[in-house]
C-alpha cells in the first residue's frame, strides 16, 4: 500500500488531503510511523523523530495513529487476496507476498492478477496500492517499491540480471544504511559490483548474510511464500520520555515491562525458556543480555527475578537508558547459539515501509 497509515487518515479525514501529515505521537520522543507524500517532499520519513520532522516541515500536521482502523483496512485487503490465492505471506499490515502460480481464477499472467487486485483495492477501500511481479520474493519486493505511488512493475526472468546489475545496493533487500556504507568502502555500489565479489569474501565480511547477498546478486531467491509460520518469540519495549539513570527508576520501568510481557505471553499462549533484555542508551548504542533456564517463563514471578539479574549486568549510571525491552524466546529449551541477538516478532504495528 502507498503511505498506508497516512492514506487511511487522509481518506477518513478529507480536510487532511493534500496536506503534509505525519502519523505518530507528538511528544519529545515521538517517532514518525508514516509520512504522507506531501510531507516527504520536505525530507520527512518513517522512523524519524517527530521533533526533527517538525523542523524540516514547519507546517507538518501530526496525526495520532488509529491502529484498530488500520487493522480493519488490512483485513479488507486480505479478503481480496484470498479471492485469488491462499498462499499469502504477510510482511506487515499493508504488505504481503502472494504466490499466484496456480490461482483460484485461472488467470494466466501474474501482471493481470496484480492489475485486478489493485483495482479492487481502490474500489473497496478508496486507497491506492503498488504491486511488484516477478519469479521470486526478492525481485517482487523491489518491484513493488519501484514506481510508488500506485505503481505496477514487472521484472521478467529474461531481464532480471540486467535489472540487478543497475540496482543500487541500498535497494537490495536486507542491506541497510550500515551495510551499504560498508559495501561502499569495499567498492560495491551496484548489483553488478556485488556480483564480482566472491562468496568467500562476502561471507567473511557479512557472515551468513554474505550467502544471501551472493545469491541476490544472481537473481537467486528460493524462499517459498509461507502462509503459516511458527512464532519464535514474544517481546515488548518502551522508549522513555526521560532518560533513566537511577537504579530505582530502572527497576520500576523494568517491573512494568515485565507485566506487559506477561500479558503478551498469555495472549499468544507462548512457551519459551530464554529471556532477553534489550537496552538502548542515550547515545543510541544498544546492548542485549540473555539467560536461558530449564523451565517455561510464563508469569511475573518467573520473569522478574531473571530480568533484575540481567539488568544488574548493565552499567547505566554514566550512560542513561533511553529504551528498555524484554523478550521471551526459545521454545525448545536449547541454549541459543548467539545470546546477543535480539529477536522481536511481536511488534503489533510495524512500519509499512514505502
Amino acid at each position: 500500500m502507498d503511505q498506508f497509515f497516512a492514506a487511511v487518515e487522509q481518506r477518513d479525514h478529507p480536510e487532511l488531503k493534500g496536506k503534509p501529515i505525519a502519523v505518530g505521537h507528538d511528544a519529545e520522543r515521538g517517532v514518525v510511523s508514516t509520512a504522507s507524500y506531501e510531507a516527504r517532499r520536505f525530507g520527512v520519513h518513517s522512523a524519524q523523530s517527530i521533533q526533527v520532522a517538525k523542523r524540516r516541515c514547519p507546517q507538518l500536521i501530526i496525526v495520532e495513529p488509529h491502529f484498530q482502523r488500520y487493522k480493519e483496512v488490512s483485513a479488507q485487503l486480505h479478503e481480496i487476496f484470498h479471492d485469488y490465492t491462499d498462499l499469502i505471506e504477510p510482511i506487515s499490515l499493508d504488505e504481503a507476498f502472494l504466490d499466484v502460480t496456480e490461482n483460484k481464477k485461472g488467470i494466466e499472467l501474474g501482471v493481470d492478477i496484480a492489475r485486478e487486485i489493485k483495482q479492487r483495492i481502490l474500489e473497496t477501500t478508496g486507497l491506492t496500492a503498488s504491486a511488484g511481479v516477478s519469479y521470486c520474493k526478492f525481485l517482487a519486493k523491489i518491484a513493488s517499491d519501484w514506481r510508488k505511488p500506485n505503481g505496477l512493475t514487472v521484472i521478467h526472468p529474461d531481464r532480471a540480471m540486467d535489472f540487478i546489475s543497475r540496482l543500487r545496493v541500498e535497494k537490495i533487500w536486507g542491506i541497510g544504511p550500515k551495510t551499504a556504507d560498508k559495501m561502499h568502502h569495499m567498492g560495491i555500489f551496484t548489483g553488478a559490483d556485488l556480483r564480482e565479489v566472491s562468496l568467500q569474501h562476502l561471507t567473511a565480511e557479512f557472515g551468513k548474510m554474505g550467502q544471501i547477498f551472493y545469491n541476490f546478486a544472481r537473481g537467486i531467491d528460493e524462499r517459498p511464500v509461507v502462509s503459516e509460520w511458527e512464532r519464535k518469540s514474544v517481546s515488548c519495549e518502551q522508549t522513555f520520555e526521560k532518560d533513566i539513570s537511577e537504579q530505582s527508576a530502572a527497576i520500576i520501568e523494568l517491573y512494568h515491562t515485565v507485566l506487559e510481557l506477561e500479558r503478551r505471553i498469555a495472549k499468544n499462549e507462548f512457551e519459551g525458556r530464554t529471556l532477553t533484555l534489550k537496552v538502548k542508551f542515550l547515545d543510541f548504542q544498544q546492548i542485549t543480555r540473555s539467560i536461558t533456564v530449564d523451565h517455561i517463563l510464563r508469569t511475573k514471578d518467573d520473569i522478574l527475578p531473571l530480568a533484575k539479574q540481567l539488568l544488574r549486568q548493565v552499567e547505566f549510571h554514566s550512560r542513561p537508558i533511553r529504551l528498555m525491552g524484554l523478550g521471551v524466546s526459545n521454545q525448545k529449551g536449547e541454549l541459543p547459539a548467539d545470546l546477543q541477538q535480539w529477536i522481536q516478532l511481536d511488534i503489533p504495528f510495524p512500519d509499512e515501509g514505502l
